[in-house]
C-alpha cells in the first residue's frame, strides 16, 4: 500500500507523527509532501521518500496558492496512492479537493481552526465552504477535539465517518515522568511555543510584570521562535526586564524537566502538544479554559485555568500556584502525568489510523 502525506511542517509530523509513521512503513511505503527542514534526513532514515513543496502557512497570494494546489496535483498522479492523509488547513482543503478529483481515498486531520476560521470575516466564510468541499468524500475526518468538530456540524459538515482524536497523543516512554525539582532559589514557569500574539504572549509578558514585582523568586521562560509579523511588537514590549528569553531550543524536554510549570495562555488550540509533553512529564500546567488547552488539565487537580485575553485571570492562576506550598505542587504533576497515561497515549492515535487504513485496504 502507498501511504502519502500531505503536511505543512517537517518539525510538527516527525514530533508528533514519528510513531505513526514508524508503523505505516513495517508494512506500506510512505512518501511525504511538506517545505524542507531541519527534521526531514531524520525522516528520510526511517525509510520514507521525500517531495519538497513551498508552503506560506498564512499566504494569500492567488498565484502562490494555484502553484501549490498545481503540485499537489501532479505529485498525486505521479505517485498513485492507494491513500492519502492530510493536516493542517491548506492539505487539508488541497489535497481533499484533489483526491476527489483524482478518486483517491483520503483521511483528514483538523488539527485546530486557526485565526483564519474564527475570525468572523469573509477569508472565514470562504474557508468553511472550502473545507465542506474538500472534506465531503474523505474516508474519515479525525478532530483533535470536541469543540472543533461542533464547530463544524453546526455550520453544514455532515459526514458519516467522523472521529475525535486525543489530539496528536503524547510519547509516555520519550516524555517520562520526571522527579519534580526542588525549589532552592526561583519557581519557574516556562512557555514553549511560537512567540506570537495568539499564544497569548502579549498577556503572559503582562502578567509577568505584575508578578516579578510582588514576588522576587519567581522567573518566566520564553521558549520559541517569534513569527516575523509579531516581531517589532514584541521588542517593543521592553520583555527582557520580566522574561528569559531561551530562543529556539532542541532539546525541549530538558527545560520542561527544569521547571516547576508549564504556561500557556493560547487564544485556540487543535490539541496543544506542548501541554500533553509537560503534564507527562509531570509537571502542573497553566493554561486557557479555550478547546485543546481546556481538556489536558484538570483544575486544581493537575492545572489551573483562566480565560483566554484575561491577564488579570492568568495573573491570579500563577499567584495560586506560587502559593502552593511543595508538595501540592508535586501531587498537582504525578496527576497530570497519570491523566496523560489513560486517555491521551500517542498509541491511541496510532490504533485509530490503524482501524481507518484497514477499512480502506479491504
Amino acid at each position: 500500500m502507498k501511504i502519502l502525506v500531505l503536511a505543512n511542517d517537517d518539525g510538527g509530523l516527525y514530533k508528533f507523527r514519528k510513531e505513526l509513521l514508524e508503523k505505516f512503513l513495517i508494512n506500506h511505503k510512505v512518501y511525504i509532501v511538506l517545505p524542507n527542514g531541519e527534521y526531514i534526513n531524520d525522516m528520510c532514515q526511517m525509510g520514507v521518500s521525500f517531495q519538497a513543496v513551498d508552503i506560506n502557512r498564512r499566504g494569500k497570494n492567488i498565484f502562490q496558492e494555484a502553484k501549490l494546489f498545481h503540485e499537489y496535483f501532479k505529485i498525486i498522479r505521479k505517485i498513485k496512492p492507494d491513500v492519502v492523509l492530510t493536516y493542517t488547513v491548506k492539505p487539508n482543503i488541497y489535497g481533499g479537493i484533489i483526491c476527489r478529483l483524482c478518486h483517491k481515498p483520503y483521511i483528514a486531520n483538523i488539527t485546530g481552526l486557526g485565526t483564519a476560521i474564527e475570525e468572523k470575516s469573509i477569508l472565514s466564510k470562504i474557508l468553511i465552504i472550502c473545507y465542506k468541499q474538500a472534506l465531503k468524500k474523505a474516508e474519515c475526518i479525525f478532530f483533535q477535539n470536541h469543540s472543533n468538530r461542533r464547530f463544524f456540524m453546526k455550520r453544514g459538515l455532515k459526514h458519516p465517518n467522523v472521529k475525535c482524536l486525543p489530539g496528536s497523543g503524547v510519547n509516555l516512554t520519550e516524555h517520562c515522568y520526571e522527579e519534580y525539582p526542588p525549589i532552592e532559589d526561583k519557581i519557574i514557569f516556562l512557555f514553549i511555543g511560537r512567540i506570537m500574539r495568539d499564544k497569548g504572549v502579549i498577556e503572559l509578558v503582562e502578567a509577568s510584570k505584575h508578578v516579578i514585582s510582588q514576588y522576587d523568586n519567581v522567573e518566566v521562560q520564553l521558549m520559541g521562535p517569534c513569527e516575523a509579523d509579531f516581531e517589532e511588537e514584541f521588542i517593543g514590549m521592553n520583555v527582557q526586564k520580566c522574561v528569559n528569553l531561551l530562543g529556539v531550543q532542541k532539546d525541549v524536554h530538558s527545560f520542561i524537566k527544569k521547571c516547576h510549570a508549564v504556561v500557556l495562555p493560547s487564544y485556540h488550540e487543535g490539541m496543544s502538544n506542548v501541554l500533553l509533553e509537560a503534564a507527562a512529564c509531570g509537571r502542573p500546567v497553566l493554561t486557557t479554559n479555550v478547546p485543546g488547552c481546556k481538556e489536558t488539565f484538570e483544575e486544581g487537580v493537575s492545572g489551573f485555568g483562566f480565560a483566554a485575553k484575561n491577564v488579570k485571570e492568568l495573573e491570579e492562576a500563577m499567584k495560586r500556584f506560587i502559593q502552593l506550598d511543595y508538595e501540592k505542587k508535586v501531587q498537582m504533576g504525578k496527576a497530570g502525568r497519570e491523566r496523560m497515561e489513560k486517555k491521551f497515549s500517542r498509541d491511541i492515535v496510532v490504533k485509530m489510523y490503524e482501524k481507518e487504513l484497514g477499512k480502506i485496504a479491504h
